[in-house]
């Protein structure tokens, strides 16, 4: 089994820093575990590590994808796998960090996820069906058919709901006979689970004064470069925190002034569910914001 290490946790908890550290003291290399830091020419946005950051520490799969690109989490999957393996085979130690925990669980637990082809003529009957009966008469069908899965999606939710019933249509299995299936893959991954434990107040400080440094830094101009080169606010690099409210204020929608209010508020409300998933799982150990070298000193002798 590869020996993997993740770094998990909100953003702007110090994950970065904790893993620069600690890849020197156990001779590793870093992963991204993080949906918006794998894009190019979106670098201050993503808090993305710079060189000086990086201290020479070797960083994989950090700004390799082109934003006008809808790069999916199948897709990454595929490269984040390949660079695991690339790096265990060179004798180094693999280490995932990042805050998009479906990303990083998906991957370290090898699920296989469902590759079904969409169907848009079945998908345009039940936004139909949707409009003329409400949302909650299609989530009463997938109640029907998968009464597990009906528990998990609102019933206000119509894109979740119409795609759990397309699954069915198209594999003649339920959603949740699928997450079992794809679960029966062992992990090739022997990890151990690390995430900063900071107190919310202190993080949410951090996250308002990031925000502004991203804005002294230059965060309007890297919005403008994107839009200059095609990106719209359609592509998924755009829906990203920071990079939506800023596109918004370029267009005129609304001032600077608010479009800096509306990230703080939304990188402060991602941050509590960022919290909130990775509190559910049993495996990470929580180490101390406040004391680096213990914190440090605690992850490698636990490695």
């Amino acid at each position: 089994m590869i020996p993997v290490v993740v770094i998990a946790g909100p953003t702007a908890s110090g994950k970065t820093a904790l893993s620069i550290e600690l890849a020197k003291r156990i001779d590793g290399e870093i992963v991204c575990g993080d949906s918006m830091q794998i894009y190019k020419y979106m670098d201050i946005g993503s808090a993305k590590p710079d060189e000086e950051e990086r201290d020479g520490v070797p960083h994989h799969l950090f700004g390799f994808v082109d934003p006008r690109d809808n790069f999916s989490l199948a897709d990454y999957l595929g490269v984040a796998h390949s660079a695991l393996a690339e790096i265990h085979s060179r004798g180094k130690t693999p280490i995932v960090v990042g805050g998009t925990g479906l990303y990083i669980d998906t991957l370290i637990d090898n699920i296989v996820l469902d590759d079904s082809e969409p169907d848009p003529q079945y998908r345009e009957q039940l936004k139909n069906l949707s409009t003329t009966f409400g949302t909650e008469y299609i989530h009463d069908m997938l109640k029907y058919i998968d009464e597990q899965q009906s528990l998990k999606i609102s019933k206000n939710d119509e894109k979740r709901i119409i795609r759990a019933l397309e699954i069915y249509h198209k594999t003649g299995k339920t959603k949740t006979e699928l997450n079992i299936l794809s679960r029966s893959q062992p992990s090739p991954y022997k990890s151990v689970w690390f995430a900063v434990d900071i107190d919310r107040e202190v993080l949410y400080e951090r996250i308002n004064r990031r925000v502004d440094i991203m804005l002294q830094k230059g965060l309007v101009n890297e919005v403008k470069s994107l839009l200059d080169m095609g990106v719209t606010t359609d592509n998924t690099s755009m829906q990203g925190i920071g990079y939506k409210e800023i596109a918004e204020y370029i267009l005129g929608e609304c001032s600077l002034e608010e479009a800096a209010d509306m990230i703080k508020q939304r990188s402060r409300n991602y941050a509590k569910r960022q919290m909130t998933w990775f509190k559910r799982n049993p495996r990470i150990n929580y180490v101390s914001f406040d004391k680096t070298e213990t914190m440090l000193k605690y992850c490698t002798k636990f490695i």
